[in-house]
């Protein structure tokens, strides 16, 4: 899987992602699926996607997917959409919004399984600031984007906030835990906000 993209690559994923949300605020539907004809390959293999969006610099949404099961057009579309419209955590974005949202795109590497004995091995095999990680078993489940580590760069941190999103106690680390680490190229829009 490619997932370099060309500066004009990233540009049309940004503005679809921006075009999805735009018309989600006046039609309030899901984006129909787009005709795939001409479509550069990039665009059309499986690909897992993360879309988020901040306004003024605070987080305002963020859905993805850890999984590549669609075509990556598809993925961005899909999770721009949930991200300005479906994020339990906030309300749904409004048009008057839309100026002030800045919108990144991370396209995600296939995930890595980690062979870790506990908490303790998982932590020292952490590349900090390369890493997204992904814990889950059957009762927890919860991702990091790479692009975390800013604000959490110290590993036990990291991974305390990451155990708190999946709903874990903070001594708890069940027998079953899996680990699957992955990378990311993420790209914003570049545009001025006041």
């Amino acid at each position: 899987m490619q997932i370099d993209p060309t500066e004009s690559q990233k540009r049309e994923l940004l503005r679809l992602a921006r075009k999805t949300i735009s018309e989600g605020c006046t039609r309030s539907l899901p984006p129909e699926p787009l005709q795939e004809k001409d479509l550069a390959d990039f665009f059309l293999q499986q690909a897992a996607s993360f879309v988020t969006l901040q306004k003024r610099e605070e987080l305002r949404g963020c859905i993805g997917s850890t999984q590549a099961y669609r075509t990556l057009l598809d993925d961005v579309i899909h999770n721009a959409f949930a991200s300005a419209f479906r994020d339990p955590r906030f309300p749904p974005v409004t048009e008057h919004e839309l100026t002030d949202i800045k919108i990144e795109v991370s396209v995600l590497t296939p995930q890595e399984r980690m062979d870790v004995a506990d908490e303790k091995d998982l932590l020292k095999q952490l590349h900090p600031g390369i890493d997204g990680l992904l814990i889950r078993n059957p009762q927890y489940s919860a991702t990091f984007l790479p692009q975390v580590w800013k604000q959490l760069p110290n590993p036990r941190q990291f991974l305390a906030h990451l155990k708190s999103k999946a709903g874990m106690a903070p001594g708890l680390w069940p027998d079953d835990m899996e680990c699957f680490r992955y990378r990311c190229v993420k790209f914003e829009e570049k545009r001025n906000y006041s």
